[in-house]
This record gives C-alpha cells, structure tokens and sequence, in this order.
C-alpha cells in the first residue's frame, strides 16, 4: 500500500523520513493532489542506471534498424584478432 502523506507533515520531516525505505517511498500531496515523491537514494540510483541502460538499448535497437553494413562472422574474427 502506498505511503501517501500531505506536504505540510514535512514540519516534522523525522517522522515522514522514517517510513522511506528501498521500495517504499514516500508520496507527499499538495491540496490534496499528488506533488513530490520522497525516495530512497539507493532506489533512486538504481532507477537512473535503469533509464540510462534503456536509452542506451533503444539508441542500439534503432541503430541496428537504420544501417545496412553488418559485418560477417569473418570480418568480426578478423577484427578482434581470432
């Protein structure tokens, strides 16, 4: 179940820190709306190297569709020296 708390709980930031842990963050809500999200630093690191590596898988995937010059098995052996 989320962890759903109103921004003004922030006056007492000990309390609403600790309910963070990996896994579970902590939703805060402006007039009653969804505004900020709390996490943890692990997480949130994990989450950029996730967003890095799917860039860098989609910019790969696009350059396999858009060009026509693979190499064969030879010319790969000869590349790296087999």
């Amino acid at each position: 179940m989320p962890n759903i708390k109103p921004v003004s709980d922030l006056r007492n930031y000990n309390e609403v820190l600790k309910n963070i842990s990996v896994g579970s963050p902590v939703f805060l809500t402006k007039n009653g709306r969804g505004r900020f999200a709390i996490v943890d630093i692990d997480e949130y690191e994990k989450n950029q190297a996730t967003i890095i590596l799917l860039s860098k898988l989609l910019e790969a995937a696009n350059r396999i569709k858009s060009e026509d010059d693979w190499m064969s098995e030879e010319q790969v052996r000869e590349k790296l020296g087999f």
